[in-house]
C-alpha cells in the first residue's frame, strides 16, 4: 500500500520529479500561473524552467502531492493541489 504526502520544498519536488524522468511544464500556448504540470513526455505540454514552475506553483498556492512509499518507488502518481490556509 502507498502512502503520500505533500510538500512546497523545491529541492524535494525538483527531486522526486527528475527521479521519475519528469520535468516542468504548462499546457501549450498558456501564459498563466494555473496552468504548470509535471509532465512525463513532452508531446502534449510545453517545456519552462523550474523557475517557471516553481512561480507558478506559488502565484497559485499550489503544493505538490506525491507518493512517498509504494511497492514500485519509481511510481509516478503525482498531483498539484490547493496549499490550505494556515492558522493564524
Amino acid at each position: 500500500m502507498g502512502r503520500f504526502g505533500t510538500t512546497t520544498e523545491y529541492r524535494r519536488i525538483k527531486h522526486w520529479i527528475e527521479e521519475r524522468g519528469g520535468h516542468p511544464a504548462r499546457i501549450k500556448n498558456a501564459s498563466d500561473s494555473e496552468t504548470v504540470r509535471v509532465d512525463f513526455s513532452p508531446e502534449t505540454q510545453e517545456n519552462i524552467s523550474w523557475d517557471e514552475f516553481f512561480q507558478g506553483l506559488d502565484g497559485s498556492r499550489l503544493a505538490f502531492l506525491h507518493r512517498t512509499k509504494a511497492e514500485d518507488d519509481r511510481a509516478r502518481f503525482s498531483k498539484l493541489v490547493r496549499r490550505k490556509r494556515l492558522p493564524h
